[in-house]
């Protein structure tokens, strides 16, 4: 039986799962996350700006792998603050980095089981698990290979399954679908859909299309701070017809940002 650690449990009863009042994180000297206040619980979050505007950086963040210069930040329902409960947050996290490392003659099976390793899973459930999280991914067919011997967009899916190995509270995807080809894109947008029914997901892109199919909330950040949240049919209802884009999600993704830096000029 798997063990449920105490940040899981906080997971299931607070009402939120990731809390971050005028956050502040540095990515060198630069001050990357400015004072961004957000609050997510279950559900499908989608996370665009625009290049430099600290998506990453706040990932990295959410993921523990940086520590906030200032303001606060929790995690079901724990402070991080690198004391003895940042631990038990970790085990309820999935993270798939924009780039994440491997050992190229791992198999998938290997690389997944390995990260179920870190993760401090308990060691009687772990094949299941990683056969689990291997099929839901679409590799199954592929679980036996080495890693360096697998297309882009086969690694990116390897990456996918060693985040949600362990079944994580909160799960953090750092532009998912590079690589993916359209038909494993519409596989990948009905897996966060089956995921964000009892987890927070928070996946990170520069695809509106991919956040207006897939995500029931939509964030904009830009310079570090929060500048809009709020459903994919109100981000539709941003935007005219001399906004650029292709679609109206698109149109009123880049309504938000000329709107925001009007403002940041005034």
């Amino acid at each position: 039986m798997r063990t449920v650690s105490a940040a899981e449990t906080a997971a299931t009863t607070h009402p939120w799962a990731i809390h971050a009042e005028g956050l502040q994180v540095r990515a060198g000297r630069h001050l990357a996350v400015n004072g961004l206040d957000l609050t997510l619980t279950i559900g499908v979050h989608g996370l665009l700006g625009p290049n430099g505007a600290g998506k990453t950086t706040l990932m990295r963040s959410l993921a523990t792998v940086l520590a906030p210069s200032g303001g606060r930040l929790a995690l079901l329902g724990h402070p991080v603050d690198g004391r003895s409960e940042l631990r038990s947050v970790r085990r309820a996290l999935g993270y798939l980095p924009q780039h994440f490392g491997f050992y190229p003659r791992f198999t998938v099976r290997e690389f997944v089981g390995y990260m179920a390793w870190l993760k401090e899973m308990p060691k009687a459930g772990v094949p299941a698990a990683v056969q689990r999280a291997i099929d839901r991914v679409g590799l199954s067919a592929k679980a036996d290979a080495r890693l360096k011997a697998l297309s882009g967009g086969m690694l990116r899916r390897a990456g996918i399954a060693q985040a949600i190995v362990n079944d994580p509270q909160l799960l953090l995807l750092d532009e998912p679908t590079v690589g993916l080809d359209p038909e494993q894109r519409l596989d990948f947008r009905e897996l966060l859909r089956d995921l964000g029914t009892d987890s927070c997901v928070l996946v990170s892109t520069h695809l509106v299309e991919d956040v207006v199919a897939a995500c029931s909330d939509v964030i904009v950040v830009n310079e570090g701070r929060l500048v809009w949240q709020g459903s994919p049919e109100s981000l539709s209802d941003q935007g005219g017809q001399g906004d650029a884009g292709d679609s109206p999600a698109e149109r009123g993704y880049s309504a938000v940002l000329r709107r925001h830096r009007a403002e940041a000029t005034r």
